[in-house]
């Protein structure tokens, strides 16, 4: 007895608009806390004030979540003043309206149970040398860093900033950053700002510089302090859970390059920061180059960091503010360019500068994502140069199609029992599942060892495949479900076969159930199907029988 499938597509649009879906890929938001910029606009004063900032923050990660976003980078330590009880530094002024008070819950820890619920990673954002303006360092008054370490601060230009010159500042730093990754689930810990202000070449620093240059130019002094505070962070972190990533969002040009200027704005020279060195010298897993710019200051200026990632992520960080900028507006097809060269060129995902700009769909940017880039989901990629050792595969697979879902359960492989392990959701209309194709992602992240996946929609997929994948994103061979019978034929067709002289035929729904029986294979009985998979019999007049599983999908 043959069977046979056959893939009938009532609607194929296949729309230019919808590029190929990498799996792998960065794709994040930072959210910004300083002055409820973008969370939270409601002030913790209250138990209602405490469920209406939760309420906010979890409608941005729904949206960011529908999306297909899967990083955010959450903006925790903002100037001497952070969002978690830090035994280091007080509460921020943006959650309850006061620098100092509690807000009465932890709202880091609540980001973080909420981005892991929506099986997105996220990274607590460390703005890392300012330590606020005169008037944010008087609110913070005997709180403040510059009045408990004042020979760890300098004053320049109405602001006070750490001074990356003085040994301590490394050891503070880094004493943070060890406080959150040892009591958080953090998936990252992301500098901000780790380098010397604008104008920096006036920054009062001689001082330091004198008892601590031993020889070195000014500027290269400079560069070497900022590099010894990132392998400090980076060192600390690692020592704790290696699996935590370490990155930073440097300024958007490197150096001038061959052919075009920086215009006197770059990391290098202007700000002192030597991000290439941290890729090269493997004290950085990642970096978030702010390339808010376009054109020529933008495109070879986004290569110049591709061709020196030295094996770790350059995701750069997109200026969608100026989509509504007064000064600088820009067309909503600057950033698409943008978008598609980042993809061309090996780079490895786009960072949204802030997501004000995308919860508020600007210039309609977020449908922009959801119908053309990011239509389909993507994950982070594995961080193989710290452990490239993929986990077993999932074992003793069971799947199940019921009227209304598709229900798989597995078990994780008695070799993988002491591994923090998650699992992906693979399913398509062909087989073998390829799970190279980000369009048939169904499901990264997942926790458990069973999957319910609604078809209420009518979108059922034939054949299914689970791998489980650990902390560094290693991933397994893939577990199929459902494999095709040996003498199973898969075709696609936009008809059935024509049903012998005689033949009865029987539509059953996926779960056995007779429909109904007919005579007739016309086009006149596929347009009675919805979506959906369906078992089809031909009763043969000789007592023979042939079994078809049909699969009606739509795409669009």
């Amino acid at each position: 007895m043959q069977r046979i499938i056959i893939i009938i597509s009532l609607i194929t649009i296949f729309t230019t608009n919808i590029l190929a879906s990498p799996k792998y890929e960065i794709r994040a938001a930072w959210i910004t806390t300083i002055g409820g910029l973008d969370w939270p606009t409601t002030k913790a004063t209250s138990e209602y004030g405490i469920k209406r900032q939760k309420e906010e923050l979890r409608r941005q990660l729904d949206m960011l979540k529908e999306a297909n976003f899967n990083t955010v980078l959450f903006q925790t330590r903002l100037r001497g003043d952070v969002i978690y009880p830090s035994v280091y530094e007080t509460f921020a002024e943006s959650l309850s309206g006061k620098t100092g008070r509690n807000p009465g819950y932890d709202p880091l820890k609540f980001a973080i149970e909420e981005c892991h619920k929506r099986r997105m990673e996220i990274h607590a954002w460390m703005v890392c040398i300012p330590a606020g303006n005169d008037r944010q360092v008087k609110l913070l008054g005997k709180q403040s860093v510059v009045k408990k370490k004042p020979t760890m601060c300098i004053h320049f230009k109405r602001a006070w900033y750490l001074d990356p010159g003085n040994p301590e500042t490394a050891k503070y730093l880094a004493a943070i950053a060890k406080e959150i990754t040892m009591n958080y689930d953090i998936d990252g810990i992301h500098l901000d700002y780790i380098r010397y202000p604008e104008n920096g070449e006036n920054f009062p620093d001689g001082k330091t510089f004198r008892k601590y240059g031993k020889g070195k130019s000014l500027a290269q002094w400079r560069r070497d302090n900022i590099t010894s505070i990132v392998k400090t962070i980076y060192n600390d972190v690692k020592s704790i859970k290696p699996w935590v990533k370490v990155s930073s969002s440097p300024v958007g040009k490197y150096n001038d390059t061959r052919r075009y200027s920086s215009k006197g704005w770059n990391a290098y020279n202007a700000v002192y920061q030597d991000a290439k060195l941290w890729l090269e010298t493997g004290i950085h897993d990642a970096i978030f180059p702010m390339m808010y710019f376009r054109n020529n200051q933008f495109y070879p200026f986004a290569l110049d960091w591709e061709e020196n990632k030295h094996g770790r992520w350059v995701v750069p960080g997109l200026g969608i503010y100026f989509l509504k900028h007064k000064a600088h507006e820009w067309d909503i097809n600057e950033i698409m360019r943008q978008i598609h060269f980042t993809r061309r060129n090996g780079l490895d995902g786009q960072a949204f500068f802030r997501n004000e700009f995308l919860m508020k769909n600007t210039c309609g940017l977020t449908d922009s994502l959801k119908c053309r880039f990011y239509a389909y989901p993507a994950a982070v990629p594995p961080m193989v140069w710290q452990d490239s050792i993929a986990p077993e595969q999932p074992v003793n697979g069971v799947i199940s199609f019921r009227n209304d879902s598709v229900m798989i359960n597995w078990e994780k492989a008695d070799s993988s029992e002491a591994e923090e392990l998650t699992y992906r959701i693979y399913a398509s209309d062909f087989y073998p599942v390829d799970t190279n194709d980000g369009k048939n992602i169904i499901c990264l992240k997942h926790s458990s060892n069973s999957f319910r996946y609604s078809t209420k929609n009518g979108n059922i997929k034939r054949f299914w495949a689970i791998t489980a994948t650990d902390r560094y994103g290693n991933e397994s061979s893939p577990l199929e479900l459902n494999r095709p019978a040996d003498d199973e034929r898969i075709i696609s067709v936009n008809r059935l076969p024509e049903a012998p002289e005689g033949c009865t035929v029987v539509v059953n729904d996926v779960t056995g159930m007779e429909l109904f029986r007919t005579k007739n294979t016309s086009d006149e009985l596929i347009k009675k199907l919805q979506k959906g998979v369906y078992s089809i019999q031909y009763l043969l007049q000789d007592g023979k029988e042939e079994n078809i599983t049909l699969i009606i999908s739509e795409h669009r």
